[in-house]
């Protein structure tokens, strides 16, 4: 296969080196060989002999302390143990970075952040290493910092990873990784102001497949994990047209990918369709999005399934009726910007026949999980050749529509050709009994409810399980 050019402007050939994670060089420096402790004087009788002596075993017990608080001064502080001794200098934290080998991601039983080697041009650049690093653990320090919700702006930089340094659209950029947080620290090449952007990455696997190494105000490049073997882009908005190879250098870096714009008209949402390696899984696809942070959220969907047959867990969706699913309801995945959304999953918990034969009606629940361990939804109502979906519903820190809750109901009016204003709600397919109360009042056996009610009016509905057990309508998305 002819090598690919590097789509990175100025962007130095792949140059991953592979080094265990180890002893960090030169720490046995720090060590000083054995001191050898006198043995006591044989006893004898005080006299003068003894009296001669004690000046000087003072003298050499002293000489012992002073050597033995010198060693204890020079031994390095291992991971995430305070140290007393005096920070070393920031050239030696570069130093001492840890690095996986270049191929520890194919010897780990569950792959993530840790087992990225350290990828591109610059990571033997101690001096921007050290930059990094000082960005990251200085409170002093001073230039621009951003922190997603739960990451803090600054951290110990203790057992702190490389994962990438290199020279991305004429900045040099850092990639920084300690287990809990991930930061990627930038710098112009000619003085301004340097950037550090940090995020809470606690958890990451094998679907945590890119981090943001480039931004601008319409595209991101992205490095992708090392266990990606293929890449594409498609637009969500547009499911009947193929996705388009996406290239990237040697050391993971794409080319240029575009962005949902955050105002003005929704026209496309591009997403990256990415495939992973046969030897850490199944032939797995994940479908990536950029929602402006440091790491894309995935994207998964649940289809809808009949009842007495088991729910199948989310996909990815890459298959073009999942897609298409997804199209309707894209566009809202801008209003999750800068939340530290980790994925968005989409479920479609029921297909309505709408009344007067108007067509089929799908009711998506939206989940927004973050890395946080919270989770928001909204319910959203698709009409028949719908491409917009409307929010009818809102959950916020909740467990609803997540393997811990997936007894949902929801409803909401909708007006028919002929002028009718109907009153329609559905649940998910273990419900079955609806009752609407307030100024409407009816109870229907099944999941699905279509009567005809006043425009405008408040109601309340609920669902019943087989035990009697009561299923509530989500808040209203206009509610507090």
């Amino acid at each position: 296969m002819p090598k690919r050019r590097s789509p990175l402007s100025g962007h130095s050939a792949a140059r991953t080196t592979a080094v265990a994670d180890a002893e960090p060089a030169g720490a046995r420096a720090a060590y000083a060989p054995p001191v050898s402790i006198p043995s006591p004087p044989p006893a004898s009788p005080p006299g003068p002999i003894r009296r001669g002596r004690r000046p000087r075993a003072v003298t050499a017990a002293l000489a012992l302390l002073a050597a033995t608080g010198a060693l204890l001064l020079t031994l390095p502080s291992d991971a995430g143990r305070p140290s007393e001794a005096p920070r070393p200098a920031a050239g030696t934290h570069a130093e001492h970075l840890r690095r996986a080998r270049a191929d520890a991601w194919t010897h780990v039983t569950r792959p993530g952040l840790a087992a990225w080697p350290a990828r591109g041009g610059r990571i033997g650049d101690t001096g921007l290493l050290a930059r990094a690093l000082r960005a990251w653990t200085d409170p002093g320090w001073r230039g621009r910092r951003s922190a997603e919700p739960g990451a803090p702006a600054r951290g110990p930089g203790t057992s702190a990873r490389l994962l990438f340094a290199d020279d991305v659209d004429g900045r040099a950029v850092v990639v920084l990784q300690d287990g809990t947080h991930t930061v990627r620290y930038s710098e112009p090449p000619h003085g301004g102001t340097p950037e550090l952007a940090a995020a809470l990455t606690e958890g990451a696997d094998v679907t945590t497949a890119a981090v943001v190494v480039g931004r601008s105000p319409r595209t991101v490049r992205l490095l992708l994990a090392p266990w990606i073997t293929d890449a594409a882009v498609r637009d969500l908005r547009a499911p009947a047209v193929r996705p388009h190879a996406l290239i990237r250098d040697g050391d993971g870096v794409t080319e240029p990918v575009a962005v949902a714009a955050g105002d003005g008209p929704c026209r496309g949402v591009p997403v990256v369709q990415v495939r992973s390696s046969p030897r850490i899984a199944e032939d797995r696809a994940f479908l990536l999005a950029d929602l402006g942070g440091l790491v894309p959220a995935r994207l998964t969907s649940l289809p809808t399934t009949r009842p007495a047959v088991r729910q199948r867990p989310p996909r990815a969706p890459t298959g073009a009726a999942d897609v298409r699913d997804w199209a309707a309801s894209a566009c809202r995945l801008t209003g999750l910007r800068g939340k530290g959304v980790r994925g968005v999953d989409h479920w479609v918990f029921a297909t309505q026949a709408l009344p007067e034969r108007s067509g089929t009606a799908r009711w998506v629940c939206a989940r927004a999980d973050t890395w946080r361990g919270t989770g928001d939804v909204e319910y959203l109502f698709v009409g028949p050749g719908g491409t917009r979906a409307r929010a009818v519903g809102r959950g916020r820190d909740t467990a609803q529509c997540s393997s811990s809750g997936r007894n949902v109901l929801a409803h909401t009016e909708w007006r028919a050709p002929s002028g009718t204003t109907y009153l329609l709600a559905a649940a998910s397919r273990t419900v079955t009994r609806l009752e609407v109360t307030a100024r409407v009042r009816s109870t229907v056996g099944g999941r699905l409810l279509a009567i005809t009610a006043p425009r405008g009016r408040p109601v309340e509905v609920t669902g019943r399980l087989p035990d009697g057990t009561r299923i509530d309508s989500p808040l209203s998305p206009d509610g507090p």
